[in-house]
């Protein structure tokens, strides 16, 4: 069994940044894909960040350039750090991992998900 425990989010203003975390823990054997998606009111969800292991970042078009992803192996854990936040970042925030487990099969895992709300 694996558990995602994200932390962070919050409440900012226009132009400020916040800090999500997300940590795996469990039956890890090799993790592929550790990831971020966000999904706001009456909108599909979307992929914001994801990194590969030993691969390059990928980030969404509305984000590039604002947001950061980060991955601390050693800790299985992914970290987002979104700067000059937007109203239209609003929205819950959702930790993935794409991994595989100690005799099961390789599959995607989310966190519980976290809101993050840009409001004056």
């Amino acid at each position: 069994q694996v558990q995602l425990v994200e932390s962070g989010g919050g409440l900012v203003g226009p132009g400020g940044s916040l800090r999500v975390s997300c940590a795996a823990s469990g039956n890890i054997f090799s993790i592929h894909v550790m990831g971020w998606y966000r999904q706001a009111p009456g909108k599909q969800r979307e992929l914001v960040a994801a990194m590969p292991t030993g691969s390059t970042a990928y980030y969404a078009d509305s984000v590039k350039g604002r947001f950061t992803i980060s991955r601390d192996d050693a800790k299985n854990a992914v970290y987002l750090q979104m700067n000059s936040l937007k109203p239209e970042d609003t929205a819950i925030y959702y930790c993935y991992v794409d991994m595989k487990g100690w005799y099961t099969a390789r599959e995607d895992y989310w966190g519980q998900g976290t809101q993050v709300t840009v409001s004056s």
